[in-house]
């Protein structure tokens, strides 16, 4: 079986995450990493055998024996990226979301398209057994007729605001998971979205044309209607947990937690808190998705969450945030 030779650009936290995760796949070969920002990236590699430090992103994809290409840098350099290594002839994997921009976007799709190499799109929670569970769960009809579908996602602690400046905002930076769970768990695409949002965290978020807690409904195109409940500030941690109802019943997703006991007693029913970070809560999420897109490049199959899920979370992000601006219900732009 031949190797898959992987470049990663980006090594801060996702891309040191994917390294770690893929260097002891015997399918893989981790070839190159590359990071325009990072000081200490010869440390940090020095215990993993035969990987280089690129100079510039391009000395990869020069590279004919490099096949696959991992994109985890800031998302104003993704499609420009995608464009280069689809003409290089690269597979892509390209961390969420693919640009801040509808041009930029398709252009990288058109790109991708046209040079007719794979393409996954980082939507990790995709992978996650208990959510892979919920939705076989509905698929196989044990709860009838899917009514509503609730997800609440809650990060521990809020980003600094330097963050918050350059993230593309709420809808895209943090709910854009959300939105592909939505689509993924239903089974069904989102046609209206309804946001009510406000700045309670962090009052500056709102100075520079965000929110950190939000409500956000939407309507799916299969008649059943969802709602998530987002916060940048959960103190208890990391909070991401779900539920589908439906005309014969419903299923739970709870979060995973930081010790699985459970104290009772006459005074107090006491359990662990939740997990802390997306790092614990998703490990396994992270190899399982990196894992079945190797599997797609060696044999040939179409990798999933594609470039098109990429568009349809965008296209539901772009709405949220005109339905924060007009206070009304909006359309999501439907694609083919």
């Amino acid at each position: 079986m031949n190797k898959n030779v992987v470049g990663i650009i980006g090594l801060g936290r996702i891309g040191k995450l994917h390294l770690d995760n893929i260097i002891n796949n015997k399918s893989v070969q981790v070839k190159y990493v590359y990071d325009a920002f990072s000081k200490d990236i010869n440390e940090y590699i020095k215990n993993y055998s035969g990987v280089t430090v690129a100079k510039e992103y391009d000395e990869i994809l020069n590279d004919k024996e490099v096949n696959v290409i991992f994109i985890c840098t800031p998302t104003t350099t993704h499609s420009e990226i995608i464009i280069k290594a689809a003409q290089a002839n690269k597979n892509i994997f390209c961390e969420k979301p693919i640009s801040f921009s509808e041009e930029e976007t398709n252009a990288a799709y058109e790109a991708v398209k046209k040079a007719n190499v794979k393409f996954q799109i980082g939507f990790n929670r995709r992978f996650d057994k208990n959510f892979i569970d919920a939705k076989k769960a509905i698929l196989e009809n044990k709860i009838g007729q899917l009514h509503i579908l609730n997800i609440t996602s809650r990060d521990p602690e809020p980003p600094s605001l330097d963050y918050v400046k350059q993230s593309g905002g709420i809808f895209m930076d943090m709910a854009i998971h959300d939105f592909d769970m939505m689509r993924f768990i239903s089974d069904s695409e989102v046609e209206e979205v309804y946001v009510n949002g406000a700045a309670l965290v962090n009052p500056a978020i709102a100075e520079v044309d965000d929110i950190d807690t939000a409500i956000i409904s939407l309507k799916f195109a299969n008649k059943a209607i969802g709602s998530i409940d987002n916060s940048r500030q959960a103190v208890y941690g990391y909070d991401q947990r779900l539920e589908a109802f439906g005309n014969m019943g419903k299923l739970n997703v709870k979060n995973n937690l930081q010790e699985n006991i459970c104290l009772a007693n006459a005074e107090s029913v006491i359990s662990s808190k939740p997990q802390w970070f997306f790092l614990e809560r998703y490990k396994e999420a992270y190899f399982l998705e990196t894992k079945l897109f190797f599997e797609a490049i060696t044999n040939d199959t179409e990798t999933s969450p594609n470039f098109l899920d990429g568009i349809k979370a965008q296209k539901i992000a772009k709405a949220a945030k005109q339905s924060l601006n007009s206070g009304k219900p909006e359309k999501v732009e439907t694609i083919s």
